[in-house]
């Protein structure tokens, strides 16, 4: 279930959760008007774009399920997300949600078993199909362990951002990130370091990149 457009680009692949990640976290909102940039997100999607990321939103999008909101709604976030990245230079590919939720939790149909809410890998693999994208050296960038753990089922290195970050390197191993860092700014310098080559991030840095001094840019 998304919104995109179906386009080959030559810079980084990059799936990012939305709330807590690219946006602050206001609990079920799709009213575009209360939508802001988290810290380090406007830099950030400038620096990717500018690298000419391919950028995707894959996200858990429950309230669905819960009767809060309809898929049409989510449609409207993806579009002005989609206007948002436009106006900092960057394209955004692909706009993924799961409205499901485990049933007993959920009033309507959606509330069912799918392969698609993270921690599950289905709206990457979904992306992939979709947009013709290829998970060589992919990342997945979140704020919480479900981002972490759909990211490397799906094949992608993983960025954890956010105050869960603090702690990542006490993770067990499948929801321990490879980096772990204070938001996406950081996140999309260690991405675009790899990119170019100039970076160290074939190694696991959990710790060393979160100490790294954090520019709040809102």
């Amino acid at each position: 279930m998304a919104v995109n457009e179906r386009q080959r680009i030559p810079g980084p692949v990059v799936f990012l959760d939305k709330d807590g990640t690219v946006i602050e976290d206001v609990p079920y909102n799709v009213d575009p008007r209360r939508i802001r940039l988290a810290p380090g997100a406007r830099e950030a999607i400038r620096l990717l774009g500018e690298a000419d990321a391919t950028l995707v939103i894959a996200t858990n999008q429950s309230g669905v399920a819960r009767g809060y909101f309809t898929e049409e709604d989510l449609h409207t976030v993806g579009r002005h997300l989609g206007e948002v990245f436009g106006g900092l230079g960057a394209r955004l590919a692909g706009f993924y949600f799961c409205p499901h939720v485990e049933p007993g939790d959920g009033v309507n149909g959606y509330a069912v078993i799918c392969d698609c809410r993270k921690p599950e890998p289905g709206l990457v693999t979904a992306a992939c199909r979709d947009l013709g994208l290829s998970l060589d050296r992919a990342w997945f960038v979140g704020d919480t362990w479900m981002d972490v753990v759909a990211g490397r089922r799906a094949g992608c290195r993983t960025i954890m951002v956010g105050p869960e970050a603090r702690t990542a390197d006490g993770l067990e191993q499948e929801r321990r990130p490879d980096f772990a860092v204070d938001n996406l700014l950081l996140a999309a310098q260690i991405i675009l370091a790899d990119h170019t080559g100039s970076g160290r991030s074939d190694e696991s840095a959990i710790g060393e990149s979160r100490r790294e001094p954090v520019e709040a840019v809102r």
